[in-house]
């Protein structure tokens, strides 16, 4: 499974702009590019993709200035309620490993971009959360803001004195003091920048701990009501639009190919190929109209350079750039910066 193949609730979508409001940035400017509004975020009934989430992470994250430590905070601000019945049958569980069995099943029902998998032996239980395919500045903020959600709903779940025994990050910048120290309290030990994975770990004898508020009833309640509502999250959308969205999150400087795509949607590239060519568009095609989209927001962008673009787009110079530029749209960038921001 793959959070390309769910949509899901607003509740995460409604935190991000809550936080973005708190630091200062518009609404607007929040949700500028998501076709989203304020009523809609609110609306408990409302359903967005995975690429809206993602556009109004971009949104916040450059308003942010992609200040570090960002998704460690955001990522405090998820509670066990922020999920709804996911979360309320991880705490209504019997046991801590009944809980992560749970948790486990019903994945795409949470925010998580990471691709969380559980290893376990007679010592330990680790946790590895992958990391996605999208924009290296977006993808340190998922990677933190999942592993620091899942660190509070641990606490949340288990209770103060039953702390993780490793938090390891790849990621070598180091968050503001502040931050750190908030999350060692909540996590109980201070995370290991630099490491070779993204893991939490616990001593593997908690599995068997009871939970406080065990509930039978109550849990099988909130299974019945999670399997339901992973029917109706079930994005069902055909492989054009499958394939525009995981473009429209790829990271800018590393344009994935046909064989990327084809894995990522479980499928032989002839497979991909026939699908698209049913839908009466092809693989090159789809590319091109992905990355010429991109390189138009960003020369929207009047802080970059083209060069600044060129590079971000991962063209070696900005000859490259100007000529795949000209391919998808029959000019050169200059004249398309020119056009939107003429000479006074």
């Amino acid at each position: 499974m793959s959070f390309w193949d769910f949509t899901r609730g607003a509740a995460s979508a409604r935190l991000l702009v809550d936080f973005g409001l708190e630091r200062g940035v518009p609404l607007a400017r929040l949700l500028a590019g998501t076709r989203l509004s304020q009523p809609q975020l609110d609306d408990p009934e409302v359903q967005i993709t995975a690429t809206q989430e993602l556009k109004l992470i971009g949104n916040l994250l450059k308003a942010l200035q992609y200040e570090p430590g960002v998704g460690l905070e955001v990522g405090l601000r998820y509670s066990f309620s922020t999920y709804g019945m996911w979360g309320f049958g991880l705490v209504s569980s019997a046991t801590v490993g009944d809980a992560l069995a749970l948790a486990l099943r019903f994945i795409p029902l949470t925010f998580a971009f990471s691709l969380i998998s559980c290893q376990q032996d007679a010592q330990q239980c680790v946790l590895s959360f992958g990391e996605p395919e999208v924009e290296q500045r977006v993808r340190r903020f998922l990677i933190e803001r999942d592993m620091a959600a899942a660190a509070r709903l641990m606490r949340e779940t288990v209770g103060t004195g039953h702390e993780l025994s490793r938090f390891t990050l790849r990621e070598r910048q180091w968050p503001a003091p502040d931050m750190l120290a908030r999350l060692t309290a909540v996590s109980g030990l201070r995370p290991q920048y630099g490491a070779a994975a993204n893991t939490l770990a616990f001593d593997s004898r908690l599995l068997a701990q009871r939970l406080p508020q065990a509930n039978p009833v109550t849990v099988a309640m909130c299974e019945q009501a999670c399997a339901q509502l992973m029917e109706r999250r079930r994005a069902r959308l055909g492989t054009v639009e499958l394939v525009r969205q995981y473009l429209a999150a790829a990271p800018l400087d590393a344009a994935p190919d046909l064989a990327q795509v084809a894995r990522m949607l479980h499928l032989s590239e002839r497979t991909l190929k026939r699908r698209l060519q049913e839908e009466q568009t092809g693989f090159r095609e789809m590319l091109a109209e992905s990355r010429g989209q991109r390189a138009r927001e960003l020369l929207a962008d009047e802080s970059l350079s083209l060069t600044d673009i060129a590079e971000q787009m991962g063209f070696g110079d900005l000859s490259g750039f100007s000529q795949a530029f000209k391919r998808w749209f029959g000019v050169a960038p200059s004249v398309v910066r020119r056009i939107r921001h003429p000479d006074p």
